[in-house]
């Protein structure tokens, strides 16, 4: 096959010695035919590829009115990465070509901008030219990398974001518990054998009931101070941490049954982001005192809790002065605590006054 290129007059700026920027001006057909928008999804084995968010229609139709306009600007430039397929030859003094080889698929990816390229896409200006920033990369994961850190201070998904950390090295420290967190959710909803397999809402799976953002708090709960914290010292943390969570929520399932059973957040507190959070804090609780993560043994911690809770009607009573109707509990910090104490103190008192029956029986 006849080798196909398109060559761009470029500009360097001297950043990072690991990457090449450059900045080149083309329009819309040009970048298309050098890059393409590779959305965020699952292979045939469930692991994540591409990393771009769904089409917005609202939005580009927003930028299309404007750009259809004969005085329209767009002097914010789009995001290019390449990771093969570009080569770049100096010229002088920061003066550079881009050459992009077309011979066999588009090499590049858009990494920001894509909203603005297909609004430009849809009207008639076919010689209306954008400035591109073009970034090549050494490999995927680092292109990946990239697309999380420009990303990441603007109003992304923070789901598709956060679904993306498992499959990505290097990323500051802030992102680290976070990654882990993705990594089990992922783990947890992609696994036939999970309990959760297939119930985590996230950004390439938008059918399931539990938030994975959700999921995921709960998580760093406990790799902050909790069963998992611990988990991670021992051989395959990660496989063990998962397994924690899924048996867990495995016995929520069967003791629980009626209150998860086919319903969603609005009908039952128990899949809503108060009831998964606050139920985290229950199972570190119960594993502390068994150091055992089976299926039997959370079955049995959760015990004390049946027909003690309101997940799907009747009132939390919290104290004698805060009782709150079981669909008024909120994602807020403090519910998740008032919650998380009220559930944890039932199975220590539990505990205390089966401890003394022990005792007086002796």
């Amino acid at each position: 096959m006849a080798s196909k290129k398109i060559v761009f007059d470029a500009l360097i700026a001297e950043q990072s010695p690991h990457h090449q920027v450059l900045m080149i001006r083309a329009t819309a057909s040009q970048i298309h035919k050098i890059a393409a928008i590779q959305r965020l999804g699952r292979d045939t084995e469930g692991k994540s590829v591409g990393f771009q968010r769904a089409q917005v229609s609202g939005h580009i139709a927003e930028i299309r009115e404007y750009l259809e306009k004969t005085d329209a600007v767009l002097p914010n430039a789009l995001v290019l990465a390449f990771v093969s397929g570009a080569k770049v030859k100096n010229i002088k003094n920061g003066a550079a070509q881009l050459e992009v080889d077309l011979t066999n698929e588009r090499p590049g990816l858009v990494v920001d901008g894509q909203q603005r390229l297909s609004a430009l896409t849809l009207t008639e200006r076919e010689d209306f030219q954008v400035f591109a920033a073009c970034l090549i990369c050494p490999d995927i994961n680092e292109l990946r990398r990239q697309f999380i850190l420009i990303n990441n201070t603007k109003p992304l998904s923070k789901s598709l974001i956060y679904e993306l950390l498992p499959s990505v090295p290097g990323l500051p420290d802030r992102l680290t518990p976070r990654s882990l967190a993705a990594k089990i959710t992922e783990s947890l909803n992609f696994t036939p054998e999970s309990s959760l397999y297939g119930f985590i809402k996230m950004e390439t799976y938008p059918t399931g009931i539990l938030k994975d953002t959700v999921v995921q708090k709960a998580i760093m709960n406990s790799e902050s101070a909790g069963a998992i914290q611990v988990l991670m010292y021992e051989k395959h943390g990660h496989e063990k941490a998962a397994e924690l969570v899924s048996n867990f929520f495995h016995a929520v399932r069967q003791v629980f049954s009626g209150d998860w059973e086919g319903h969603k957040p609005a009908t039952s507190r128990l899949v809503h982001g108060v009831g998964i959070v606050a139920m985290g804090y229950v199972m570190d609780e119960v594993y502390s005192r068994t150091k055992s993560i089976s299926i039997a043994s959370f079955k049995a911690g959760l015990t004390p809790l049946i027909g003690r809770t309101a997940w799907t009607n009747g009132h939390w009573h919290f104290s004698d002065e805060e009782v709150v109707p079981w669909n008024r509990l909120e994602n807020t910090p403090r519910q998740y605590q008032l919650l998380a104490e009220h559930l944890v103190g039932i199975i220590r008192r539990e505990s205390k006054s089966t401890s003394k029956r022990k005792s007086a029986s002796v």
